[in-house]
C-alpha cells in the first residue's frame, strides 16, 4: 500500500508515541494532538488504532521484505554474500528505526495475546520463511553446511543487535568513546556490529568454521 504525505506524518507520530507510552498507553486523541490533525482524519485514513499500528508495521517492514525477495532472485551473488547483505540491512534497520523496535520489544514483553502480538508473530514468520529459503538454497549448492538451527541463528542476529541498541550508552563508555559525536558513534556501532555478526554467521553457516 502506498501512503501519502499526511498518512506518513501520522504513522511517524504514532510510532513515536507507541514507542514512548506503549500501544495501550497511547490514545488516538494523543496521536491526533501530536500530529496536528483531527481525530476524524485518523479515522478516515486508518479506521482504528489497531489499523494504524498495522500501517506502522507495513511502512517499516515493506522495504526489507522487498530487499530479501530481490536477494533470493539474485543469481550473481554467492549465498554467503546474500546473507552479509541481509545482516547489513538488519543492522541499518535497527539503528535507523529504533523507535519501531522499542514497540516490537515492549509489546512482546507484555506476554499476552493481543492483535499487535499476533501481527509481530506473522511478521516474524514471513521473515523466517525468506531466511529459510536462502539457507536451504545455500545448502543445496553445498555452500552452507547441513543441520543449521535457523531460528536460533536469527535470534542471535536480532538479539545481538537489539541488545547493543538498548545498551549502546554502556558500550560507548566501556569502549572509551564518550567524546565521539552521536553520528560518528552510530557509524562506528554499525561497522562493529556488521563485522561481528558476519564473523558469527560465517562460522554458523559454512564448512569453513
Amino acid at each position: 500500500m502506498e501512503f501519502n504525505d499526511k498518512q506518513i506524518a501520522i504513522i511517524n507520530t504514532a510510532e513515536k508515541l507507541f514507542a514512548l507510552n506503549g500501544f495501550d498507553g497511547t490514545s488516538v486523541r494523543d496521536i491526533a494532538h501530536e500530529a496536528g490533525v483531527n481525530i476524524a482524519m485518523i479515522s478516515y485514513y486508518f479506521g482504528s488504532k489497531e489499523k494504524l499500528m498495522e500501517a506502522v508495521f507495513e511502512q517499516r517492514t515493506n522495504i526489507i521484505r522487498i530487499k530479501v525477495e530481490n536477494l533470493l532472485q539474485n543469481e550473481k551473488m554467492t549465498h554467503i554474500e546474500k546473507m552479509y547483505v541481509l545482516i547489513d540491512d538488519y543492522v541499518d534497520k535497527f539503528i535507523h528505526q529504533q523507535e519501531f523496535h522499542k514497540i516490537m520489544m515492549r509489546e512482546q514483553l507484555i506476554e499476552k495475546d493481543t492483535p499487535i502480538v499476533a501481527l509481530i508473530f506473522e511478521l516474524k514468520k514471513k521473515n523466517m520463511a525468506s531466511i529459510k529459503k536462502l539457507v536451504m538454497d545455500g545448502q543445496k549448492s553445498g555452500e552452507f553446511r547441513k543441520h543449521i538451527d535457523i531460528v536460533l541463528m536469527m535470534n542471535t542476529l536480532v538479539g545481538t543487535v537489539s541488545n547493543m541498541i538498548t545498551s549502546q550508552r554502556f558500550y560507548k563508555e566501556c569502549s572509551n568513546l564518550e567524546n565521539m559525536s552521536d553520528p560518528e558513534f552510530q557509524k562506528h556501532l554499525r561497522k562493529k556490529l556488521s563485522a561481528h555478526l558476519k564473523h558469527i554467521f560465517k562460522a554458523i553457516l559454512t564448512n569453513e568454521a
